[in-house]
C-alpha cells in the first residue's frame, strides 16, 4: 500500500480515461484505486452482508433510474427525477415504513411540505425540529455575546436529542434537513438507523451551498487562500 494519501480531488486526468472507470485506464501516484487492493477487497467483503447488499443493490437500481434516454448512450443520458422523489422511491424500494425528518426551525415552513408529502406517499413520519427541548445555550458554555440575539434566553439546537427521538421511535430511515454545520455531524453520529441528506443549510446562499463553489473565481474568490 502506497504511503501516498488519496487525493481524488486532485485527478487531472480525463474522467473516460480515469482507472477507477476505465479498465484500461491510469491514474496518478496518489490514486486508490491503483494503491489500496486491499481496502478495494475489504470494502467488497462488508457487501456480503445480505442487508448491506441489498442497500448498495437498491441504491445503484435508484442512482440509473434517475436518467432518462439510458438507450441513447452516456452521452446523452438526462436527468429526469429531483431529489426529494429519489429518496421516496429508494425508501420504498427498502421497503421502509417508519421515515424520520430532522429539521431546522429556519427550514420550519418547508419541513410542512416535506412532511406533508411523504405522508401522501404512505410513510409514518417522526419529525424532531432542532430547538426541540428548549435547552438553554448556557448548558454547553455559550456566553451571551455569543447567542445570535444577545440579551435574553436561546435555545441550543440540541442534534443529539433529535438523534436519541428518531432512535427511540425505531425510525427506518432518517432524513436530514437543513441543520447547522456541526449539527449535522453531531446527528450524524449519534442515529442509529441509515440517514440521507435532503437539504443542507446555507443561510447566504438559500440553502445552494455549491453556488460559492460555481462562482469562485469571480464573487467569491476572496475564499481562496493562495
Amino acid at each position: 500500500m502506497s504511503d501516498e494519501l488519496p487525493q481524488c480531488g486532485k485527478c487531472s486526468i480525463p474522467i473516460a480515461e480515469r482507472i477507477c472507470r476505465n479498465e484500461a485506464g491510469k491514474g496518478p501516484s496518489f490514486c486508490p484505486t491503483i494503491n489500496r487492493a486491499e481496502t478495494i477487497e475489504r470494502s467488497i467483503a462488508a457487501y456480503q452482508d445480505p442487508a448491506i447488499r441489498e442497500m448498495a443493490r437498491q441504491a445503484s437500481i435508484q442512482e440509473g433510474e434517475g436518467y432518462g434516454d439510458r438507450e441513447l448512450g452516456y452521452a446523452r443520458v438526462k436527468p429526469i427525477k429531483p431529489r426529494i422523489l429519489e429518496i421516496i422511491e429508494f425508501a420504498q424500494r427498502m421497503n421502509y415504513r417508519r421515515l424520520g425528518l430532522v429539521f431546522c426551525v429556519g427550514l420550519r415552513q418547508e419541513a410542512k411540505v416535506v412532511e406533508k408529502l411523504l405522508s401522501s406517499h404512505g410513510f409514518e413520519m417522526v419529525s424532531v425540529v432542532c430547538k426541540a427541548g428548549r435547552t438553554p445555550k448556557e448548558t454547553i458554555g455559550i456566553r451571551d455575546e455569543e447567542k445570535v440575539a444577545p440579551g435574553g434566553f436561546e435555545s441550543m439546537c440540541n442534534p443529539i436529542m433529535q438523534a436519541l427521538i428518531v432512535n427511540e421511535e425505531k425510525t427506518d430511515l432518517n432524513v436530514l434537513m437543513g441543520l447547522c454545520v456541526g449539527h449535522d455531524t453531531l446527528f450524524l453520529k449519534h442515529a442509529t438507523a441509515p440517514c440521507t441528506i435532503f437539504a443542507v443549510k446555507d443561510r447566504l446562499l438559500g440553502h445552494n451551498p455549491l453556488a460559492a463553489i460555481y462562482n469562485i473565481d469571480s464573487y467569491y474568490r476572496s475564499l481562496k487562500k493562495g
